[in-house]
């Protein structure tokens, strides 16, 4: 099911990235240049995260950006799911919540047991909001707040 991504999930990850951003647009948009530079990256320094891929019946069917980074406040390891899409004719089959409860305890998916499980998701996703609820996730006290270069 879910497993780590490979160089010839490229393309189909590329593709998977650009249909979330078309669904649920950030602030910016995100370009095939950045999905490559994310997935070469994580390949050579996986200590930063992964990228996994969701496969069904030989085929990419979901993908999912996990970010590693360290947390003085948590004491340990953060696992930020970056970015989680499954495609439409895959959803609501419990995939998504597969890889989050597998990601909440020890497997090989996540090298070892975060000290934190994050992610954002978008006011206007109440389908997301009402899955990471019933997996236990809760808002954050604090206010996200961001400087973006690209804004400048």
């Amino acid at each position: 099911m879910w497993r780590d991504a490979h160089p010839s999930d490229d393309p189909a990850i590329v593709e998977m990235c650009l249909n979330l951003n078309r669904e649920d647009p950030g602030p910016h948009p995100v370009s095939v240049e950045h999905v490559k530079r994310t997935l070469a990256e994580l390949r050579t320094n996986p200590v930063r995260g992964k990228a996994l891929v969701l496969e069904l019946d030989g085929h990419a069917e979901g993908y999912a950006l996990l970010i590693s980074f360290w947390s003085n406040e948590y004491g340990g390891e953060v696992c930020n799911i970056d970015e989680i899409y499954i495609r439409p004719m895959q959803r609501k089959k419990g995939h998504g919540k597969e890889l989050i409860r597998s990601l909440l305890k020890t497997n090989p998916l996540w090298p070892r047991r975060p000290a934190l499980v994050e992610l954002e998701v978008s006011p206007q996703n109440t389908r997301a909001h009402a899955l990471y609820s019933t997996l236990g996730f809760r808002p954050s006290r604090n206010m996200h707040m961001q400087f973006c270069f690209a804004d400048e």
